[in-house]
């Protein structure tokens, strides 16, 4: 089987030659032949570009390499002059339209927008919508690769190559010229439309294969190809003749058509409505507050022909689980599991922020002398860069290095603290100063800025760059923790800044760099090649590298006091946070295809997925490569807990045992679900492993010792800064939070806890409002319920533990509709709703040994008490597994639908119910305990 063509387009955490790299895990979709990378031509002398104190090259240095074809010819971007100058968003699904990585293909690679698949060729565009999967690389990877269902162009087009004409947040226009004819077609993410334009020929479609008619109305075709519905739009007064697999129509002295794929043949006038409304760009809107990210996602369009502007939208799984906004019935296949169709051109999700720490707070049960002994062999290490020369290991030491600045502190070893941002500076601003071994460097014509010596394709492909210059971001916010003064622009927080705009540029009007880089607002998730020249589209690897970015611009934002970067980074946290629960670790059980034997995959495809990492088929690393670096910006994992479980075990089961080689980090992520057990692994083992590359003894011992104190993290709780966390412990929570600021703080928890924090501190507590380091349990506030059997809800405390009984679905599908369910209600409540607050619920379930089930809940608020319910709240069902214990089923699955609107509550009444929709057992759910509640979002 062959290898990839390129070498690893994300980079690994042991070197390339730790482990040969196996051909099974190479198959990676109709994978490409290796071939070998050559130098560019020596550049001139580079001419330093002040920023602050520091500076980067407007040249490279000599003897490197930037962007370059396979055989190391150097490329330009591959764009019509209409798009000259414009920054190319490297590291997109469409990359290949712009990025000429191989000499012989100057069209495209497959491009997955979902649901449809594209291919540029030189008669113009391939489209098809794969709905089978097809298992591949001795069962290690799923894909549903492009096939071609048919070819959207002009008679007679032959165009010599393909170019990116425009582009928006997720959607690209290429062009095709032959001189005679032009066409230019615009798709993208979750499009079931192409839209296209064209001059000097008739439009022509051409299937594989004979097409079937089931519906001809004249300039409305409706054809089958491969099983396939498809819809042919062309202009009022046009007719499409069908000769063979060739149709074609003119365009009636007009020049645009359209092409839309149908989710049955019924939904044809439907889409008939929306065939002439044009989409012409595509934005997305952010914003964080009190502990929610919203975003908004906006397509525009222009009429063709009357006056309609909507249109139809496919929204990818971690999108429709996190919006209340209206769905059709309408769904389409994917390698991301089932897309929902939505009748607008906007939809708007809601996800509660994830929780980003500098470090985990002090807490009690850490040994400060034995911590001290491994603090100093990394600050009194010969090399505590561990001989680290290119941009990505030099990141990684970087990051080792800037985790143990506030654990050094929190038990008094300042002067440990202060060696440790000294080592940190100095190699930033090393990185940060031309002229010395190592710099940073400006390529005008692609718009990026890349550090030599390089890694992993970083310069000749640009890869990675959002995983190398991570470290050094996340580096630079702890420095800024400690020293504003250094971080000010007119100082190092200039270079800073260019790192951040070459990877994750919130201006879409920055000449030097383009929008979001690598990554993709629709997607959900970054992606890793530069080129994304691949038959499977593009991938990424390390998706924990990735959100390392994200948390370093909470991080940094909150540090310098740039609440837009701040946002920034919660943003994509929180949006990216729950792509990795989906599509990495299929969180709830409903994306990866059923053939598919694995519970993870080390790498995302855009044609699906792959357990399997660039360079070794060690099932440790392909589980640990999504979960380092360890950070205060894991927590976010600790949000899927029955999947870390399943994780683990399936690490296990193909490992044949325990971690070996990256027991830390594996250890570290086991403590997200269950501190005692991996507490108890580092306790019997820590003697006798070496620590992965980018960690240290200092690090897991506090890491692993803190959660065991302190429980795993709470992901149903949020505070209204995102520089705060929750842990629970049996019934115990603790609140911690920073506050970066200059002045004390109050933090308010979405359970209605506060906490009050000094400036430039971190500080925990039971949620009174005063810190304390060994907190004792609260009793809930009065807007948190417990349950009880017999069917009330209460706030008071002291309860029995029990459970009731929640009755089988009976193998019928129940999703949405209560059968049978329990009923848990509280009459005459008053309260004030909290501006911006929403429900919150997390409910201890089992399923014990029975399979398939899954547990539902619906919360209703009557706001008068007269009987008629205001608000109704469904939510989606909790797929629980077949171990005996309970797991935790929580709101953050997110609201499969609701009704109504909340007010405030005037001796009114609020009600839980609880079904199976799913399965033909019956199953628990735990009650009188403050570990199954419901909080409503009320004063």
């Amino acid at each position: 089987m062959p290898a990839p063509r390129t070498g690893p387009s994300s980079p690994c955490s042991r070197p390339p030659t730790h482990r040969a790299r196996p051909a099974a895990v190479l198959v990676l979709a109709s994978a490409l032949a290796v071939v070998g990378l050559g130098p560019g031509a020596a550049p001139a002398t580079a001419a330093p570009v002040p920023v602050g104190a520091g500076s980067y090259s407007d040249t490279r240095p000599a003897g490197t390499s930037g962007p370059t074809t396979n055989t190391g010819t150097p490329v330009t971007p591959k764009v019509t002059p209409a798009a000259q100058g414009k920054p190319v968003p490297t590291n997109d699904w469409w990359s290949s339209l712009a990025f000429q990585r191989y000499g012989d293909n100057p069209y495209s690679t497959p491009m997955y927008g979902h649901p449809l698949t594209y291919q540029a060729v030189s008669g113009g565009l391939e489209v098809g919508y794969p709905t089978s999967p097809a298992i591949v690389g001795d069962g290690r990877q799923y894909e549903y690769a492009h096939k071609r269902d048919l070819t959207i162009g002009l008679s007679g087009l032959n165009s010599p190559d393909t170019k990116a004409d425009a582009w928006s947040d997720w959607t690209v226009t290429p062009y095709w010229s032959d001189g005679a004819r032009t066409l230019r077609t615009t798709i993208g993410h979750g499009m079931p439309f192409v839209y296209a334009r064209g001059t000097g020929g008739n439009a022509q479609i051409t299937t594989a294969g004979n097409p079937s008619v089931f519906a001809d109305q004249g300039n409305v075709l409706g054809i089958t190809v491969g099983g396939h519905h498809y819809a042919l739009f062309a202009p009022g007064g046009a007719d499409w003749n069908v000769s063979g697999s060739t149709i074609s129509a003119g365009l009636a002295g007009k020049d645009y058509f359209s092409v839309a794929v149908l989710p049955s043949t019924d939904a044809l006038a439907t889409y008939r409505k929306y065939a002439f409304s044009f989409v012409t760009g595509s934005t997305v809107n952010w914003s964080s507050t009190g502990g929610n990210v919203r975003a908004t996602y906006t397509l525009t369009t222009e009429a063709k022909e009357g006056t309609e502007r909507g249109t139809l939208q496919a929204l990818y799984r971690h999108q429709w689980l996190n919006t209340t906004d209206a769905l059709t019935p309408y769904t389409y296949v994917s390698p991301r599991g089932t897309m929902k169709v939505r009748e607008s051109a906007t939809f708007t999700t809601t996800q509660q922020a994830r929780a980003v720490l500098p470090a985990l707070p002090k807490a009690g049960g850490i040994d400060a002398a034995r911590l001290r002994g491994y603090l100093n062999e990394v600050a009194n290490s010969s090399d505590p860069f561990s001989g680290a020369v290119d941009t990505y290991w030099t990141g990684k030491a970087l990051g080792k290095l800037a985790q143990l600045v506030p654990v050094a502190e929190q038990i008094g070893e300042n002067g440990i603290r202060d060696k440790l941002l000294g080592l940190i500076k100095g190699r930033l601003q090393d990185w940060f100063t031309v002229g010395g071994p190592n710099e940073f460097s400006y390529d005008g014509a692609w718009k990026t800025l890349t550090g030599y010596p390089a890694s992993y394709g970083s310069d000749t492909e640009l890869n990675d760059h959002h995983f190398h210059y991570s470290y050094y971001v996340y580096a630079a916010a702890i420095v800024a923790q400690y020293d504003q003064a250094w971080a000010a622009d007119s100082a190092w927080g200039g270079m800073v800044k260019t790192l951040i705009r070459d990877t994750a540029n919130p201006s879409r009007t920055d000449s030097a760099f383009p929008f979001l880089r690598g990554f993709d607002v629709y997607a959900g998730h970054s992606w890793a090649s530069g080129h994304q020249g691949f038959a499977a589209g593009n991938n990424q690897e390390s998706s924990s590298e990735s959100t390392n970015l994200s948390a370093a611009l909470v991080l940094w934002g909150s540090a310098t006091g740039d609440a837009s970067l701040r946002d920034l980074g919660s943003y994509l946290l929180a949006t990216e946070s729950e792509s990795i629960a989906q599509y990495w670790f299929d969180a709830d059980e409903q994306v990866f295809p059923s053939s598919f034997r694995h519970d993870t995959v080390g790498m995302v495809w855009g044609s699906g997925g792959a357990y399997a990492t660039w360079w070794t088929a060690n099932p440790e690393e392909i589980h640990g490569i999504n979960v380092l670096p360890v950070t205060g910006g894991s927590l976010h994992l600790g949000g899927e807990k029955t999947a870390i479980r399943r994780n683990i075990a399936e690490m296990e089961r193909e490992n044949g045992g325990p971690a070996v080689e990256w027991r830390d980090i594996l250890w570290e992520f086991q403590s997200l679900a269950d501190p005692a057990a991996a507490k108890s692994q580092w306790d019997a083992q820590h003697a006798g492993y070496t620590p992965e590359a980018g960690e240290s003894k200092a690090h897991t011992y506090h890491w692993l010792t803190t959660l065991d104190t302190l429980g795993a993290p709470d992901a149903t709780v949020t505070g209204d800064i995102p520089t705060s966390a929750v842990f629970a412990k049996g019934t115990t929570r603790t609140y911690a939070a920073h506050n970066h600021g200059s002045t004390a703080r109050t933090v308010t928890f979405s359970d209605g806890k506060t906490l009050s924090v000094p400036a430039r501190s971190t500080a925990t507590g039971t949620g009174t409002g005063s810190p304390d380091p060994d907190p004792d349990p609260d009793p809930p506030t009065g807007n948190t319920f417990q349950l009880r059997t017999g069917g009330a809800l209460t706030t008071a405390t002291g309860g029995t533990a029990g459970s009731d009984t929640i009755a089988s679905a009976g193998g019928v599908n129940r999703d949405g509709t209560p059968h049978q369910p329990l009923v848990y209600e509280v009459r005459n409540v008053n309260g004030t709703l909290r501006s911006g607050g929403t429900t919150a619920f997390r409910l201890q379930v089992d399923a014990g040994t029975a399979v398939g089930l899954g547990q539902q809940a619906r919360v209703s608020y009557d706001l008068t008490g007269d009987g008629s319910f205001d608000r109704t709240e469904t939510y989606h069902y909790f797929a629980t597994d077949p171990v005996t214990g309970w797991e935790e089923y929580a709101q953050s699955r997110g609201l499969k639908s609701a009704t109504g609107s909340l007010g405030n509550l005037r001796g009114g009444t609020v009600r839980l119910e609880v079904w199976s929709a799913i399965g033909n057992a019956t199953s628990r759910l735990q009650t009188g305990t403050a570990q199954s509640v419901l909080v409503i979002p009320y004063n």
